[in-house]
Order: C-alpha cells, then sequence, then structure tokens
C-alpha cells in the first residue's frame, strides 16, 4: 500500500468516501462483478471495495451480509488465477446494518483477467489498460505491502522476542521494540500510524494474522518410511519463519541419524541429512518463494532424500544450469534484507555455493533442482556417503589451506563417475567450456587429476596418489587402461561406464522406457548407481524423466535419441 492509503472504516466506524483507494458498490453487485472491481483496485495502489456503503436499507431490509465473504474469495481468486490475496470481513454500521470490506493490497505486479484483459480503477471508473501501458510497471515487492487493516496488534510479542534474540548478530538488539522493527523495515507508516508490512508479518506475525493475510505461508512436512509416495505422517505449520524452522528442524531430526568418520584425531559426524545443508534450503525457500501464489511449501523426507517444493519456480533468469554462476536475484527484498541483518542468512547471496560445499566435502551428491512453469523442486540426496573421499578432503584442506568449490565439483564427479571429458567437467562446474582450463590445469599442477587423449577426446581422472587414499588403487595385476574401458578395480567383471549407459539406452528403446530396478538388475548395479547413470543420460538429453519418487519414476528416450534412431 502506497503511504497516503486510508483506512477503510476508522475506529469510530465513520467509511471512507469513494476515490483512488476506496470503490463504494451497490447491494445487488455479482461476486464476479466485485472481483472485477477488486482486481482493478489491485492494479492501480490497492486499498478498499466497500458494499452496501453508506447503509440506506431500514431496520429488518436486505444488507451486505447476505453477500458471503467465501463467494467473494472465491470469484477473486478464479479472476486473478490465484494471484490476488484479500481480506473480507463485513461490518456492522451504527444503523443495525452491515458493510462488506474487502482490503485490498497492490498487486506485485499486473493481474490480467483469463481472457487476457487487464483492468485498473482510476478513482470513479474501471478502465483498460493497454499493454504498452502495463509492460513499465514495477515489480513490487509484495512482502513490502502494508495491509490496509494491518496494526500492531498483528505482532505476537513473543515472536518479536526471538527477532531481537537475533538481532545481536545484526547490532540491533539494543534498540527499543519499535525502533528495533523500524530499523528492519518492517513497520511503516501508513495511514497516519505504524503498520506492519507482510514481512514483518511472515516474521513476527500472530496466529490470526498469519491466517488473515498470508495464508499461503503455511509449510506442510511429510514423513515416508519409505521411497515410495506414501506417507505416514504430516504435520502442517503456519508459523512466523523462525519458528517455522525451529519446528521444521526438530522434525527432521527426530528422524535424522549421523556416521561418525575418524579423521586422524578428530571425529567428523556425516548426517544423513546435514542441519547447515536442510536450513539453508528451508531459508532459501521461504525467502524466495512468491507469496503472491496460494499454494503453500511441501516438505518431504524420505528415507534417502529430502524434497523440498517451492511456489513460484525460481526468479527470472535462473535455471538449474547457472544457479551456482547466475547474479543473485532476491524476490522478496524487504524480506531477504531482514533475514539477512538477523544473520538468519547470508547477503551476498551464497545460500546455494554453501550447500554445494558441505555436501561435497562430506561425500554426497551436489543438490538437484527440478524447474516447472510455477515451482521449483529440490531435492537433497543422502543415500549413503563416501567416507574416505570424506577423509582425503579433511586432509588435503589442511594441506593446501583451501580446496576451493570448483576444486571439490571437479574431483567428487571424478570420485562418482571414475572419468570425465572437459566438456561434462564445464556443465558440472556451470561455466562455459574455455573457463576450465586454468581450473584444470591447477588441479593437475596439484596433482590431484590428470588427463589423456588429445582434442575433444580429452577425458581426466583422479590420479593415482588420489585413487590410493580413496582406497581405488588399480590392482598391479591389472594392466593400465584408457579411462573409457576402465572397470571397477574392486570387481573387474563389472561393466563399464559406457556399457552401462548403453544398457540404459537400450532398454529405453525396447520397453519404450527403463526404471532404475530394471538398469539394476541388468548390469548388476546398487540403487545409487543406477540413479547416478540416468540422472547423467537426462542431463545429456538422452533419456527423459517421467514420474517422481523412486518406485514411480521410469526414464524414455530423449530427442536426441529419437532424432538417432530415426
Amino acid at each position: 500500500m502506497t503511504s497516503d492509503s486510508v483506512d477503510a472504516i476508522s475506529p469510530l466506524g465513520v467509511l471512507p468516501p469513494p476515490g483512488p483507494s476506496c470503490v463504494h458498490l451497490p447491494l445487488d453487485v455479482t461476486p464476479q462483478e466485485l472481483a472485477r472491481y477488486a482486481v482493478g483496485l489491485a492494479n492501480a495502489r490497492g486499498g478498499t471495495v466497500l458494499v452496501g456503503a453508506p447503509p440506506t436499507q431500514a431496520p429488518g431490509e436486505r444488507d451486505a451480509g447476505e453477500l458471503h465473504p467465501l463467494m467473494v474469495t472465491h470469484a477473486i481468486f478464479e479472476l486473478s488465477g490465484g494471484r490476488l490475496t484479500v481480506n473480507v470481513q463485513h461490518h456492522r454500521q451504527p444503523g443495525g446494518g452491515k458493510v462488506l470490506a474487502v482490503f485490498v493490497p497492490q498487486a506485485p505486479y499486473v493481474l490480467a483477467a483469463p481472457d487476457g484483459a487487464v483492468l485498473a480503477w482510476n478513482g470513479t471508473h474501471l478502465v483498460p489498460v493497454t499493454p504498452a501501458e502495463s509492460e513499465p510497471a514495477p515489480q513490487q515487492d509484495y512482502t513490502a505491502v502494508v495491509p490496509p487493516d494491518a496494526s500492531l496488534a498483528d505482532l505476537d510479542p513473543h515472536e518479536v522476542a526471538r527477532l531481537r534474540g537475533l538481532g545481536h548478530k545484526g547490532g540491533l538488539s539494543h534498540l527499543p521494540d519499535l525502533d528495533f522493527l523500524r530499523e528492519l523495515g518492517l513497520l511503516v507508516p501508513s495511514g497516519g500510524a505504524l503498520r506492519p508490512t507482510l514481512a514483518a508479518i511472515l516474521l513476527a506475525g500472530t496466529p490470526a494474522a498469519l491466517k488473515a493475510h498470508v495464508p499461503q505461508a503455511e509449510v506442510c512436512f511429510y514423513h515416508h518410511q519409505t521411497p515410495d509416495v506414501e506417507f505416514q505422517f504430516r504435520e502442517d505449520l503456519l508459523r512466523p519463519i523462525p519458528a517455522l524452522l525451529s519446528r521444521l528442524a526438530e522434525l527432521i531430526q527426530a528422524r535424522n541419524r549421523f556416521t561418525p568418520v575418524q579423521v586422524g584425531l578428530f571425529r567428523i559426524e556425516v548426517w544423513d541429512q546435514d542441519e547447515a545443508v536442510y536450513r539453508e534450503a528451508l531459508l532459501n525457500a521461504l525467502m524466495h518463494r512468491d507469496y503472491t501464489l496460494r499454494d503453500a511449501v511441501h516438505v518431504h523426507h524420505y528415507p534417502d532424500r529430502l524434497e523440498i517444493m517451492n511456489p513460484g519456480g525460481l526468479p527470472g533468469g535462473i535455471t538449474p544450469g547457472n544457479i551456482l554462476r547466475h547474479q543473485p536475484k532476491r524476490r522478496n527484498p524487504l524480506l531477504a534484507e531482514g533475514l539477512a541483518r538477523l544473520g538468519l542468512v547470508e547477503r551476498a547471496g551464497v545460500g546455494v555455493d554453501k550447500m554445494y560445499g558441505l555436501l561435497l566435502r562430506h561425500g554426497k551428491e551436489p543438490p538437484e533442482y527440478t524447474t516447472y512453469p510455477d515451482a521449483v523442486t529440490l531435492t537433497l540426496h543422502s543415500p549413503g556417503f563416501d567416507a574416505e573421499f570424506v577423509r582425503f578432503v579433511a586432509r588435503k584442506q589442511e594441506e593446501m589451506q583451501t580446496l576451493s568449490l570448483d576444486m571439490l565439483i571437479v574431483l567428487s564427479l571424478l570420485a562418482r563417475e571414475g572419468e570425465a571429458t572437459r566438456a561434462a567437467l564445464a556443465r558440472a562446474l556451470q561455466l562455459p567450456e574455455d573457463r576450465t582450463p586454468r581450473l584444470l590445469r591447477s588441479l593437475e599442477e596439484h596433482g590431484l587429476i590428470v588427463r589423456s587423449g588429445v582434442g575433444r577426446g580429452i577425458a581426466y581422472t583422479l590420479s593415482e596418489e588420489v585413487r590410493r587414499a580413496l582406497g581405488r588403487e588399480r590392482p598391479r595385476s591389472q594392466p593400465a587402461a584408457s579411462p573409457r574401458a576402465r572397470r571397477s578395480a574392486l570387481d573387474p567383471g563389472a561393466p563399464t561406464l559406457a556399457e552401462v549407459r548403453a544398457a540404459a539406452l537400450a532398454l529405453a528403446r525396447e520397453q519404450g522406457r527403463v526404471r532404475n530396478r530394471e538398469l539394476r538388475e541388468a548390469c548388476g548395479l546398487s540403487p545409487q548407481q543406477a540413479w547416478r547413470v540416468l540422472r547423467r543420460l537426462v542431463l545429456e538429453g538422452h533419456l527423459v524423466k517421467q514420474g517422481s519418487g523412486t518406485r514411480d519414476a521410469s526414464y524414455a528416450l530423449g530427442a536426441a535419441q529419437r532424432t538417432s534412431s530415426d
């Protein structure tokens, strides 16, 4: 809301007159027509829609009480495609009649009707907005919106105290409550009083305020005892973000396990789900989700993975293939800034790097992002880990003082796959291929990797020293072989990577699809080994994943393979 917004109904019950921030409609208005005015007002500056104001009916005659709030919210939901959240209330006037008030926030972007029409309220009428006029509309920060009927009573003192406990990290804890909240940008002057923004309600709102203003801030947690879609436990949470994080950590830790890894005199605890990683993932979901959508965040805890399903997808321009390198984008700047100043997140946007680094240091797969037009799913896999890789990284970290994230990505990929071309390493690093030589030369100079082949046939493997450190030294009786023909040192009879890939494509071609179980049985692999091969074939465009989870997922031929077959 803008600072010149007026209250819908004053404490004395006085109704505001019609104008740029208030629309008066008659009693015979339909919910669908009312929805048009609400969307038009949201496309302008936001405000209030009043039905039956001023009440002119005699006692006992019909009033706005006959218009049910659910009918109104449903009509607005349908017209705006679920992107406009309003608050609908009845107010009884001194004469006894009821007025319906619809409190409408300013939309963060232009809302179009299903037929493509865009309307805006000009203070007296609904007027069409042409595409040329709507294009320059600024992308407003939705969490900076001030709900028209919000007040200080919408903030929970206990949650404000929780924020103050975090605020010492940013040097804010010495401030009085109101100054503390104003310094964070959570309280702003509006309508002659200090009022909370949606970011304030998300961080310290009462249960009633969250339900009234941002019910979509709910997080649904599911625990699955098996990798199947069936869940055994569910808890729906609508709480301020710090309280949400605390409860979600309790739910995940209650079903979490760790394995100790001894490195010299020190012990490293490798958890199925590392708290620092999933906390960062949850914070990213809550900070960057699209709060204009009515959907909740869904967290699924499986024995072999944690999935966080987030409404709104990745911010514009960011994809799973460039998320490590793309300039950070904040969908909700005020909320993100508040979380950063409270010390909950890094201001520099290094959350994804942090997750990558922690997972790779613990001998695990990097995080996996799956995008949809209006959502994104982050998967943190935990089917096991490479203990020798954990020890190797810990020792090498001391010796070299630092192992950069890029070095970890290369070493982790080669430890998992055995060998990789420069093009494959560039994809894993999310860099253009011509920007990888310096890094790869540095790894060669440190004796960590070696290369073979020439031109486009160059391939990289771990050095003999690293293989020995990882317990993968080639038996003396086995002659040296090229990386592409090399078989497992633990099982010389195992199929090569090329043979497993060929088997997966052959099964998909013959049966129309291939499953993890079928590839395991055909090649004698573990579930994780089969999954790695299938995922790599998907990333390269040879296969297309269908379904989700472990049991339901199958893989069909991708466009590249269909073209080559034709």
